[in-house]
């Protein structure tokens, strides 16, 4: 409800999770990987898993709002978004972006919306709703970062341009391509090159790229359509339906058929 409650650490730390959080009052500033941003009403603020924060300074008038979400818990809600990479390479590289007065109010709607039903213990659908309000707001937010990169020059690094590309093509092609040899050939970069150009970006290997892309695609064909588990391992070019069994379960933890009655 509000961040300027919130104890912050003296010490540079890595996010495990994202954050959003809406500047309402007063000024903040505070670095992302080492650059410093300052902070003012109506700017979003977007810290991406792996990213590393530090020097937080906030005015004495300071006030704000803050979504935290597990990036385990962010991949579901995303699963179904396209054109991702390019707004991950935005707000990497714009972690404070200011919104319309409009846009601000829509987050702070949003934001009570979403706190009522995580706290309504007794709602059988909480989790779903959640999800939902979430997932529209990522959508709406997404929208707004979208027209505003449309009209902002973006200087984007090589390691930038080969990181969207690569996401792109896994994108088009994860269903049946899955080694990252195949994905350097593509791009005429080695696989050791694509591999450290994506981890510098991303902080995810090309390899982690790949998997996530493949486990949301299962996830979603088991919650959301009747196919069979073997239909789905032939759809997504697995050998056999055991061998999707293991990879579910060496990712997710759980079979595909306890994931699927969950």
């Amino acid at each position: 409800d509000e961040v300027a409650d919130l104890p912050l650490p003296n010490e540079s730390r890595r996010m495990k999770s994202l954050l959003l959080a809406l500047c309402i009052r007063g000024e903040a500033q505070y670095t992302v990987d080492t650059i410093e941003h300052k902070v003012k009403p109506n700017d979003i603020m977007i810290t991406s898993n792996g990213q590393v924060v530090d020097d937080y300074l906030l005015s004495p008038d300071c006030s704000g709002i803050a979504i935290m979400v597990s990036y385990d818990f962010y991949r579901e809600i995303v699963s179904d978004v396209h054109e991702l990479s390019s707004l991950f390479i935005f707000s990497r590289n714009h972690p404070v972006v200011t919104l319309s007065e409009d846009e601000a109010r829509m987050i702070q709607e949003y934001y009570q919306l979403l706190k009522n039903k995580v706290e309504d213990q007794n709602h059988h659908f909480r989790r779903e709703v959640a999800r939902s309000l979430l997932s529209t707001v990522i959508y709406d937010l997404s929208n707004s970062l979208y027209h505003i990169a449309n009209t902002t020059t973006i200087k984007q690094t090589r390691a930038d341009r080969i990181f969207k590309e690569f996401i792109q093509l896994v994108e088009a092609n994860f269903r049946e391509k899955r080694r990252v040899t195949w994905y350097g050939n593509q791009l005429c970069i080695s696989p050791k090159y694509l591999s450290e150009t994506v981890k510098s970006v991303s902080r995810q290997t090309p390899n982690e790229w790949i998997d996530r892309y493949v486990i949301l695609e299962i996830c979603n064909l088991l919650r959301n359509t009747t196919k069979s588990i073997k239909e789905i391992a032939n759809d997504l070019h697995f050998p056999t339906q055991s061998f999707l069994g293991k990879y579910f379960k060496d990712h997710v933890g759980v079979s595909p058929k306890e994931y699927r009655r969950g």
